[in-house]
């Protein structure tokens, strides 16, 4: 199971409000707060923990900064998940990643958008994804 959401995902309402607080209060204040008793939105991660199996590994590559995720360690205790995490080493793989890019579509994704949109669209974009609208997976933006 991959997690590859973290900060973004959409979940909790009271860390929604703590993510949504850091845009009003000054940043110095904010920086501290965070640091002491920031939150993160863990749906995804909770869905990842009741989805793994028994034994599975769970593997963090989203974006999360709270100081103080509650877990839940008991079921994952139970479960026996291991959890692997870390910020990927994005230079050390530029160089392979880089000519498969840029030398055609080696990979077939270049259909994969469902929608393509000038970059002032992007904010009703990005709603339409998250509440599963007009049938919209992935968007392209354009400048």
């Amino acid at each position: 199971m991959i997690d590859a959401v973290g900060m973004e995902a959409h979940g909790s309402p009271l860390a929604s409000f703590a993510q949504k607080a850091t845009a009003v209060v000054p940043d110095a204040i904010m920086e501290k707060v965070m640091q002491v008793a920031g939150v993160d939105r863990l749906a995804a991660l909770n869905t990842a923990i009741e989805a793994v199996r028994r034994g599975g590994t769970i593997s963090l590559s989203g974006v999360y900064g709270g100081a103080t995720d509650p877990l839940p360690l008991m079921r994952m205790f139970d479960k026996q998940i291991q959890l692997r995490m870390g910020q990927a080493n994005v230079w050390r793989w530029v160089p392979d990643i880089l000519p498969l890019l840029t030398e055609g579509d080696p990979f077939g994704v270049d259909d994969f958008a469902t929608h393509h949109v000038p970059l002032e669209e992007a904010p009703q974009a990005y709603m339409n994804f998250r509440e599963k609208k007009e049938g919209t997976v992935k968007v392209l933006l354009t400048p």
